[in-house]
């Protein structure tokens, strides 16, 4: 564990930023260099201890959804091992974690989790999977909304606990994104896995009523030992209004253990 430790929570609680470097569209870690942004996310953290210890997250994108099918038809791309390197790095120099997030296109889940494996044997590496972004036969990104089930996350999950078990590591965390509630369907196949905890992001987009609104719907199907994680916008929810501050955030039910930004 980054910060000490062998389990993630109740601890620490969990304040990230997402994206790709050099690509600003797909959030704030695509801005400038990853040192810069690491230091920004620390003081952005800092309000959310709340009796807690805070432990920075970098959720880099590294299978990338595309809207054309590609050579194999899957419509998505993974970054190179030199790429994910200096991310890790970074998250270390400041005892941070890493999640790898999945963007699937029309691959599964599970063989793009696959893919990472060396990178999940490592201890401080986790796991964000993002299923708008997982198509079905005949669907193309960006034209519908993509969706999983329960069972595939649980897939997932018990995979990344073999990985844990075989290698001796801390706890790992696996989180998935989820906007509406139809986005995860059939939570109830859901397990608890030894050495992964879980975490449901809601995404939702809008004023702070709205957001609260989504969250709501969206936890109302959440397992009870999954644990509570909020996405805010810095550009989309502005827009909307005033983004939501820690305060007004940690004020939320269930108060969240994941705060992301993008």
């Amino acid at each position: 564990m980054p910060r000490g430790g062998t389990t993630i929570f109740p601890r620490h609680r969990l304040v990230g930023y997402a994206g790709l470097t050099g690509s600003p569209a797909l959030g704030r870690l695509g801005i400038g260099r990853v040192a810069d942004r690491l230091d920004e996310l620390e003081k952005r953290a800092a309000p959310y201890a709340d009796g807690k210890e805070v432990l920075p997250v970098l959720e880099v994108i590294a299978t990338i959804v595309q809207s054309e099918p590609g050579r194999d038809g899957l419509y998505r791309t993974r970054i190179s091992d030199a790429r994910i390197r200096p991310y890790l790095r970074q998250a270390r120099a400041h005892r941070a974690l890493l999640l790898l997030n999945i963007q699937p296109g029309r691959a599964r889940f599970i063989d793009e989790v696959k893919a990472y494996d060396d990178w999940l044997a490592e201890p401080d590496v986790g796991l964000a999977l993002d299923p708008e972004w997982a198509m079905g036969p005949g669907q193309v990104p960006g034209e519908v909304f993509g969706h999983t089930t329960g069972e595939v996350v649980d897939e997932v999950a018990a995979h990344v606990a073999r990985i844990v078990a075989r290698n001796h590591l801390p706890e790992k965390v696996v989180v998935y994104h989820q906007l509406a509630p139809r986005i995860v369907r059939g939570e109830s196949q859901l397990n608890r896995h030894r050495g992964v905890v879980l975490v449901k992001s809601v995404d939702g987009i809008g004023t702070r009523q709205q957001k609260l609104h989504t969250y709501r719907r969206v936890n109302a199907s959440t397992p009870k030992f999954v644990h509570p994680g909020f996405k805010l916008f810095l550009d989309e929810d502005s827009r909307s209004g005033s983004l939501m501050t820690p305060r007004q955030v940690l004020m939320i039910k269930p108060k969240p253990d994941y705060i992301m930004y993008e």
